[in-house]
């Protein structure tokens, strides 16, 4: 089993543009977007992905994660089997320290969100906190990729 802890955080300003590695284009859809169990696939820029997410712990920063590549093809012959509330979005790879920020831009209904994400080993770990981290959101559900699908940021 594999567990994925992580932080949720929004974004304050642009500034992580300026140190970012690497820019890809996310489209991602959800055949199962139930609390319990979350199925995505996910086409990044010309690879496929099929994600199972289980529950989270009671604080949000830890659930079991399964992964998968698939090939493009597969990911968008799924992609039309998904739920309604397809995301797009630019992600952003920033490294800072020992760690790497992922920062999503979401396009669509949801322009205007920006979160970031940080994977740590453990739920305790330090990390330094860039000046363009803003507001923590780790757990609060309306953040998930799965409920922003349904309920689109632009009607919050």
């Amino acid at each position: 089993m594999v567990l994925e802890i992580e932080r949720k955080f929004l974004v304050a300003s642009d500034d992580y543009k300026f140190i970012a590695r690497k820019k890809n284009y996310i489209k991602q859809g959800f055949l199962n977007s139930d609390k319990h169990r979350v199925v995505r696939v996910r086409i990044k820029d010309d690879l496929g992905f099929l994600t199972i997410k289980g529950p989270s712990n009671k604080s949000g920063t830890t659930r079991f994660e399964w992964e998968k590549e698939i090939t493009k093809s597969e990911a968008e012959n799924l992609l039309s089997l998904c739920e309604e509330g397809i995301i797009e979005k630019y992600r952003f790879l920033v490294d800072i320290d020992a760690h790497t920020y992922e920062i999503d831009e979401f396009l669509g209904d949801n322009l205007g969100l920006i979160v970031a994400e940080i994977e740590l080993k453990s739920e305790d770990e330090n990390f330094k906190k860039p000046n363009w981290l803003g507001k923590e959101v780790t757990g609060i559900v309306k953040y998930y990729n799965s409920n922003i699908s349904k309920l689109p940021f632009n009607k919050w």
